[in-house]
């Protein structure tokens, strides 16, 4: 299969690349424009075995030469802002990316008029906060997006299923849970309380860190996008989930607890502002495909742990002041 990786060069985009290409050896190529969170770096390894064009997914010209050129049978689209921190400051690149690339993205299959599957990489966050409920959200639940990054995701979530309905472009957009695991830039939770420990820092957590979220290594992820690819239905969306639930504050413990830190080695802030208290989703369409997590979180915690105190040549120079070290981020 010929792939054309959006974003692969990102944090899932580059593990999902580096799981294609060494258990299948399937013709790849990444097409990033490099942004902060999108490196080279990312796939050492494999960059000798892929082609990789640098690019912006809301360039129509020259995605649709690439498209053109590569002839993919699939598109899989990664590029995206994600940091929800970043949404709130600064709204517009998540309109730009998420929205305006995506529309490009459905232009130039359009224009082509190519049997080419669109799979687009969307968010369990589009649903909003199920906080006080004991709801789990289905594919089919209305969106209810609660930050500026959530409702850009949304939006191409909604532009996409337009796009299939009314001209017939073929897609599948998967919903996946909150994602760690090695590669993950450092404003993350995870690898910034890592590299906050490493740098002598407790970690931070907005309010109590009370926030239940479903936890899903990376490589399970790759997993499963690699079964809606093989086994997935065009015109369906897939949500992706671990049944791995943990609140912020006992993720960060576990990760204290694997650096031999105390429990109470933890500073408390402010709240983020539209704050989700609880995500959670049905996740029976995928299985009903076969797939299945199978790492445990406490494994992959560990192990997420042991890849950033082995790797400082990878996060080193990504340590930003504001979204990394800064001790209130507010």
């Amino acid at each position: 299969m010929r792939l054309l990786v959006t974003g692969g060069a990102g944090f899932i985009g580059s593990n999902f690349v580096r799981y294609v290409v060494e258990k299948l050896g399937w013709n790849i190529l990444v097409y990033d424009k490099l942004s902060y969170a999108g490196r080279l770096e990312n796939l050492q390894g494999v960059l000798d075995k892929i082609l990789f064009i640098r690019g912006d997914i809301a360039d129509e010209e020259s995605f649709k030469k690439a498209v053109e050129e590569f002839q993919p049978d699939a598109i899989v689209n990664f590029a995206a802002e994600t940091h929800v921190d970043r949404s709130i400051n600064e709204p517009a690149p998540f309109i730009w990316t998420n929205i305006l690339g995506v529309f490009t993205i459905l232009e130039v299959l359009r224009s082509l008029k190519h049997d080419i599957l669109l799979l687009h990489m969307s968010t369990d966050e589009v649903y909003g906060d199920l906080w006080g409920t004991d709801r789990y959200a289905s594919e089919d639940d209305p969106l209810n997006p609660s930050s500026p990054y959530s409702a850009s995701k949304a939006s191409g979530d909604l532009l996409i299923k337009a796009y299939g309905r009314t001209y017939g472009i073929r897609y599948r957009i998967m919903r996946p849970s909150n994602n760690y695991g090695p590669y993950q830039h450092p404003e993350k939770l995870i690898p910034r309380s890592i590299i906050r420990l490493i740098h002598g820092k407790p970690p931070v957590l907005y309010g109590e860190g009370s926030q239940v979220r479903d936890w899903l290594h990376v490589e399970d992820t790759a997993r499963a996008i690699l079964t809606v690819l093989e086994k997935g239905s065009d015109y369906e969306v897939y949500n992706i989930c671990g049944g791995m639930f943990a609140t912020v504050r006992e993720v960060v413990v576990k990760v204290l607890k694997a650096m031999e830190k105390p429990e109470d080695y933890i500073i408390y802030g402010k709240p983020r502002p539209g704050e989700d208290r609880r995500y959670a989703m049905k996740c029976n369409k995928i299985r009903e495909l076969g797939w299945r997590p199978l790492i445990q979180l406490d494994q992959g915690l560990e192990s997420t742990v042991k890849w950033y105190l082995e790797n400082e040549w990878w996060w080193k120079g990504l340590v930003d002041e504001r979204y990394v070290l800064a001790d209130a981020p507010w």
